[in-house]
């Protein structure tokens, strides 16, 4: 185990969450990976250092807030690397507060010097049912129904969603959640999302991104679902698990159309363009900027320095086209995001436990931190690494 990072406390954790899961009425998130989701091990965490996991997500959520500047000029828009294609969309929804942020996530190394930021997944963050089902579930799956954990990530995505239809009540409440057709994660995450929704008081509808109609003319104007045999329906809320810079990129007519239709009110679309400014990771390096030597911040700049440091593509995802640096590269990962701008951020190392394995704790905000999460992997965390479930003394 290196000597500067934390040492993990793990207890046996097992039992059959599939079986739990079901028991508690939520068969409609289980997959057939659900078992492989949870390791026969959890970690054991203090209430303090849990507490300090929650406090950092609401409080780096407020000092991102604060780093935007009022008028998001042109040269702070270019300096994140946000395509233009959305600028007129992320002021839009930046400055009318009718545009919700429902939820993201802080992925966290726990360090001797505290908690610090990797990242903030603040788009189109997964790992949803995992967190606030499946290791929710497991603590009954195991015997601990007395136990605790940090995790009130549900709870918060329905106030979340209540207070999203309260800010448009003029609108009818129907959402509709859209996510890449070939992806069966995103489509359970969308699952869990849609029933947090309808208990908000909104009737929803999930189908592939591909399936959705979009018309900006006349009385049609507005997003379709097909609901049944020749039967359609407009949904005046979107839920879209597809990046912003995905449809700017590869659907510019598309993104072009939604944001056109977001002006006149017909669709009002989460998670809201804006989140794309915290979305990139050119942010952190900018939020270094605002708050130097921040205790929750590690060090990021736009170019890179002595040390040993992290180089991370702007839109980079699941740990892809990561290079580790140390004056000369140490490891890397591969992936489609090379042709990006990169970010260097200073390294900080994992807690580790005696198997080798490093520990990113991943925090959801919902309005503020609202649940804990762990991913272990030997080497760099992707999101093929180990779902890990927690347990608060």
């Amino acid at each position: 185990m290196s000597a500067t990072s934390l040492p993990v406390r793990l207890m046996p954790h097992h039992g059959d969450v599939t079986k739990m899961v079901h028991q508690m009425g939520w068969e409609w998130v289980v997959e057939e990976e659900c078992q492989t989701y949870l390791s026969g091990e959890a970690v054991v965490l203090t209430q303090p250092a849990a507490d300090e996991l929650l406090e950092a997500a609401s409080t780096l959520y407020q000092m991102m807030v604060e780093a935007v500047p009022d008028e998001l000029p042109d040269d702070f828009l270019r300096k994140l690397g946000l395509p233009e294609r959305v600028w007129r969309a992320i002021r839009h929804s930046w400055n009318d507060e009718r545009h919700w942020h429902i939820y993201g996530r802080f992925d966290f190394a726990q360090t001797p010097e505290g908690v610090k930021l990797l990242e903030f997944n603040a788009d189109t963050a997964t790992s949803i049912p995992e967190t606030a089902v499946v290791q929710w579930a497991s603590l009954a799956a195991a015997g601990k129904n007395d136990s605790h954990q940090a995790n009130g990530l549900y709870e918060a995505l329905v106030d979340q969603f209540r207070t999203w239809q309260g800010l448009n009540p003029e609108l009818e409440p129907a959402l509709l959640l859209v996510y890449l057709g070939e992806s069966r994660e995103d489509y359970t995450n969308c699952e869990v999302l849609a029933q947090a929704a309808r208990e908000a008081g909104f009737e929803t509808h999930i189908c592939a991104v591909e399936e959705m109609e979009v018309s900006t003319l006349g009385a049609e104007r507005g997003i379709w679902a097909q609901i049944g045999a020749e039967q359609w329906r407009r949904f005046p809320f979107l839920f879209k698990l597809v990046p912003w810079e995905l449809f700017a990129e590869l659907e510019p007519d598309l993104c072009t159309d939604l944001i056109d239709l977001q002006y006149s009110r017909s669709v009002l679309i989460a998670n809201p363009a804006y989140s794309l400014i915290f979305q990139t990771k050119g942010f952190l390096a900018w939020l270094w900027q605002q708050f130097p030597y921040h205790p929750l911040l590690l060090r990021t700049e736009f170019a890179s320095f002595a040390g040993k440091a992290v180089e991370k593509p702007f839109f980079g995802r699941e740990g892809q086209n990561i290079q580790v640096r140390e004056n000369t590269d140490v490891s890397s990962t591969t992936g489609e995001y090379s042709n990006q701008p990169h970010i260097y951020q200073a390294w900080a190392e994992l807690p580790q436990d005696e198997q080798g394995y490093r520990y990113q704790a991943g925090v959801f905000w919902a309005g503020e931190g609202s649940a804990i999460g762990f991913r272990r992997e030997r080497g760099i965390i992707t999101n093929l690494s180990q779902f890990v479930a927690h347990v608060v003394e």
